[in-house]
């Protein structure tokens, strides 16, 4: 009984925070990958790497005071990123309030950050994916704006392309953002985090 007692609190102090994205050199810097990039600048931050392959995925732990995060890329390429979601949902078992999915958003202009407790997928595969394994749309997520295709442009071709050399000026500042969000999640809360970041983060708009 003791040993369970303990092992709940060692739960509840698991954060798994994963990043949607296809692996592949050809992929790295692509508007869909943003969610990667949000997850090696989270790395970077706190001087660690997430490079272990486990669950079809590359993955890293961070360790903080009192807490441990588990930082996630899917190599499922994007369309079945709910294998990787949830094998480690269910290897970790930590509350869903503690499970959060970073990913792009074609819809929402580039830069903007919207922080969710739960909902839909927005129309993108790799959360419908995610949605469909875990049987639940009940844990936070954070969209991270991509801008939409100009003119008639292909939405795949538009996603699956690099950011522009524009966006690219812009994108160092973004991922800082959402890098601050992230801490903010974990460490304050998402209603915090939804307060503080929620908006377009280049030009302060909400």
């Amino acid at each position: 009984m003791i040993f369970r007692k303990l092992l709940k609190r060692e739960q509840r102090n698991h954060f798994l925070l994963i990043g949607l994205g296809n692996p592949g050199r050809e992929y790295a810097n692509t508007r869909h990958n943003i969610g990667f990039l949000v997850i090696d600048r989270l790395s970077e931050r706190w001087g660690m790497r997430v490079e272990k392959y486990k669950y079809k995925s590359l993955v890293g732990e961070y360790r903080g005071d009192g807490f441990k995060v588990i930082l996630v890329k899917p190599q499922t390429f994007m369309n079945n990123s709910g294998m990787a979601a949830s094998s480690f949902y269910r290897f970790y078992k930590p509350p869903l309030s503690q499970l959060l999915v970073i990913f792009d958003d074609l819809d929402l202009p580039f830069g903007t950050i919207r922080i969710r407790q739960s909902g839909g997928s927005s129309g993108q595969k790799g959360m419908k994916s995610i949605i469909a394994q875990l049987g639940s749309e009940d844990f936070p997520r954070m969209r991270v704006g991509i801008g939409h295709p100009p003119g008639k442009m292909d939405s795949v071709d538009f996603i699956l392309n690099n950011f522009k050399a524009k966006d690219q000026e812009d994108l160092d500042f973004v991922l800082n953002r959402c890098t601050d969000a992230a801490v903010t999640f974990i460490g304050e809360g998402i209603e915090k985090a939804m307060t503080w970041y929620n908006g377009n983060s280049l030009d302060g708009s909400q």
